[in-house]
């Protein structure tokens, strides 16, 4: 499936940031020319994780937008999206398909931890951008031997170890039993999750469960888990999983306080298929704006800036309320603003220079969160927000909770 939108301008990003000038002579690679710019990018747009594919037919409306404004620095945006069903198979195939055939100049945030490491080698080897790619696996923050591979999600570790930290502060006495996904998703979050609590790891956590990703369900699992009475419930997973889960805990009678990654607190996708009834209190980690809560970002330029693109463009949104617009709107401004650092010297050896030096505010995220990192590190985000779903969206709730 291609689809394929022309664009170009520039939306200001939250938070002023200086990239380098332009450069009075121009340099091209495959995929640029004086007036268009070629990026591609592999979707879930349908199987499992299909509610994250909305995220790519967002950003395919913010490049429209981008176009009628001008363009980057006169270049109108070619984006071209293939749908690969969350299948690495079909990711390899998709991806050879964009840059031997459509001659892409960068992959842009292509989404999935086994999709993006299927293609990282071929994109490395290649010397193509892997650029601002879907997946907080700790794996892709490695410049040394990926260097063509930027995440542009937070960390997994880091995101067990901020769970953990709350955890510690609010329910320091807890009994925490763990549900996660075996192999890189699942066992990233839980090493972060041990890596916090310490010392207490082992007396903390009484019991840790695994299953795997073509499990149909998680009902023995959870069985197992709600017979040690766990006060708190770990389910590290995706939000077809997290949804089973919030089920069999309700039909049990088990009420832990449960908590879930990012990737999971979609409410269209894990708490409305449980019940959303089911699901009030649930806890998650956020770094993102409410899309709705105009009385406390209403006046922010990034906000409107976002609700403008909202009104005209992305008019087709299935959820016009869910953060994965804001997702959308943060990332690609993100890749619009290397580009413009680029200047004409469009080569992919200057994105990643470019990209790989960033230390920036991104539109719709949380004040106090930034995206930095540098030639060594590639883990951008160290900065969170403790959320809780009250029936309808998730509630940022305290502080920014930081690791380092």
């Amino acid at each position: 499936m291609r689809r394929s939108v022309r664009l170009g301008a520039f939306v200001v990003a939250a938070g002023a940031f200086a990239l380098q000038p332009a450069l009075a002579q121009k340099h091209y690679d495959p995929g640029v020319s004086d007036t268009s710019i070629k990026i591609g990018q592999t979707a879930p747009l349908s199987g499992p994780f299909s509610v994250s594919g909305n995220v790519a037919k967002a950003q395919i409306t913010f490049f429209k937008m981008i176009n009628d404004q001008g363009g980057v620095n006169g270049r109108k945006i070619d984006f071209i999206v293939y749908d690969d069903g969350y299948n690495p198979a079909r990711t390899v195939e998709q991806t050879r398909k964009l840059v031997e055939q459509d001659k892409i100049f960068i992959d842009f945030g292509s989404t999935g931890t086994p999709t993006n490491l299927a293609i990282r080698k071929y994109l490395n080897q290649n010397k193509i951008p892997q650029l601002f790619l879907v997946s907080g696996a700790p794996q892709f923050n490695d410049p040394k031997n990926f260097p063509w591979s930027i995440p542009g999600a937070g960390n997994y570790v880091t995101e067990g170890r901020i769970d953990a930290q709350y955890i510690l502060k609010n329910k320091p006495d807890a009994k925490i039993a763990v549900l996660y996904q075996n192999g890189d998703l699942g066992g990233s979050f839980l090493k972060g999750l041990r890596q916090q609590l310490g010392d207490k790891a082992d007396k903390m956590i009484v019991s840790a469960i695994s299953f795997e990703p073509t499990d149909p369900t998680v009902d023995s699992q959870v069985i197992s888990l709600a017979q040690t009475h766990a006060t708190v419930f770990m389910d590290y997973a995706l939000p077809k999983i997290v949804a089973q889960a919030l089920r069999k805990a309700v039909d049990l009678g088990w009420k832990p306080l449960h908590i879930v990654p990012a990737i999971a607190a979609i409410p269209e996708a894990a708490f409305k298929p449980a019940g959303v009834e089911n699901a009030i209190g649930t806890i998650s980690l956020t770094a993102l704006k409410d899309p709705t809560d105009k009385v406390q970002w209403g006046n922010s330029p990034d906000f409107k800036a976002f609700t403008a693109w909202m009104e005209k463009y992305n008019t087709s949104s299935p959820d016009p309320g869910s953060v994965l617009n804001s997702v959308a709107f943060g990332s690609a401004s993100l890749l619009i603003d290397v580009l413009k650092g680029c200047g004409d010297n469009l080569t992919r050896e200057n994105v990643i220079k470019v990209a790989g030096q960033l230390d920036v505010a991104v539109p719709m995220f949380l004040p106090g969160i930034r995206f930095h990192i540098t030639p060594d590190n590639y883990d951008a985000f160290r900065q969170a927000q403790i959320a809780r779903f009250d029936g309808k969206k998730m509630v940022p709730i305290g502080q920014l909770i930081s690791v380092e």
